[in-house]
């Protein structure tokens, strides 16, 4: 039996799905409040890499994140950014968004978008949200 990522077409189609997704963030005024989340930190370029590296693991490929940092747990690695159910429904409409944009469909797409909506909504949390501090300092 096929691996997910084997089902999507392998690493090259998770890269191209990856690059559209954080293309669509940092272009489309939808998803600013989403962008801005990656303002503090690394920045888009590492986690643009980082998504990649984890989905591969998380689809049934080599698992580089793991590799690179011993370890694939979203609540650790989202520890410290302000997600509110919001945040996680415009990540996972983005994400659909992206797969539409790439043309992925099917039953390995379904499956893949029920665990990443568990997952994604798995991580809110009540972090204190730095936006909020900085919107109203702007007033």
């Amino acid at each position: 039996m096929k691996s997910a990522i084997e089902q999507l077409g392998g690493e090259t189609q998770l890269r191209a799905l990856v690059e559209r997704f954080y293309d669509r963030m940092e272009t489309d005024p939808a998803a600013h409040s989403l962008h801005r989340l990656h303002f503090r930190g690394h920045g888009l370029n590492h986690t643009r890499q980082a998504q990649f590296e984890f989905l591969c693991g998380f689809l049934g490929g080599r698992a580089y994140y793991r590799e690179r940092f011993g370890h694939m747990d979203l609540r650790e690695i989202h520890a410290h950014i302000p997600i509110r159910e919001a945040d996680a429904e415009l990540w996972l409409d983005t994400f659909d968004a992206a797969l539409a944009d790439c043309e992925m469909t099917g039953p390995v797409i379904a499956k893949m978008r029920t665990t990443l909506r568990r997952a994604a909504l798995m991580l809110v949390n009540d972090v204190p949200d730095w936006r909020l501090e900085a919107d109203a300092g702007q007033t």
